[in-house]
């Protein structure tokens, strides 16, 4: 994908704030700290279009860009940081399963996973919840630089058969050596095309 523009649109809680529904939407989300802006920077062939920061949870709004002025990427709040204040913790799930099923452009969810970690039981109940509502979801094993070749390999065995999905569905990506960049980016289009 050539990336001729990528820029913020608006932050939002609820649906009242999220911008007209014109785009094919893919939301990305998973656990604090688990690199949904770098993923999200490095697919868009930029530095800091979304902020990066080294305190998980800083990600509080929804945030809408608009790539190439085609398709739009919505940056939903981590989850599972102990430090952000318990009344903050608990309007993120209802923001983000308000966002997950009201939104009809939503066209799919890259639902990213550090391959250092074994998936939790937000991880398992994310995918189950997209799978019940059919929505489709792109599995990704972030921070893959960590391993070697052999050692991701196995690292993606293993957490496929936690989530019980074949280890081909998950995308090993990693922001410093750009690998699974254009893996993402393949399913990422596919999604949209179909919604079309």
């Amino acid at each position: 994908m050539n990336i001729s523009s990528a820029d913020f649109v608006i932050s939002a809680v609820k649906p009242a704030g999220y911008p007209p529904p014109e785009f094919p939407e893919i939301a990305f989300a998973g656990r604090s700290n688990v690199g949904k802006s770098s993923l999200i920077n490095t697919l868009v062939n930029r530095k800091s279009l979304v902020k990066t920061s080294r305190t998980p949870g800083r990600t509080q709004l929804i945030n809408f860009f608009l790539i190439n002025k085609a398709i739009s990427f919505v940056d939903l709040p981590g989850y599972g940081y102990a430090k952000v204040p318990e009344a903050v913790r608990k309007t993120w799930g209802p923001m983000i399963e308000t966002y997950l099923s009201t939104r009809d452009c939503l066209r799919g969810v890259v639902v990213l996973m550090d391959l250092r970690r074994d998936p939790g039981a937000e991880e398992v109940n994310l995918l189950d919840w997209l799978q019940l509502h059919q929505v489709p979801a792109v599995p990704v094993l972030t921070k893959a630089d960590k391993f070697t070749r052999i050692k991701q390999q196995l690292r993606r065995q293993l957490i496929a058969e936690a989530l019980g999905m074949a280890p081909e569905g998950l995308v090993l990506f990693s922001a410093k050596s750009r690998l699974g960049k254009d893996a993402v980016w393949g399913r990422i289009e596919e999604l949209c095309q179909y919604g079309k």
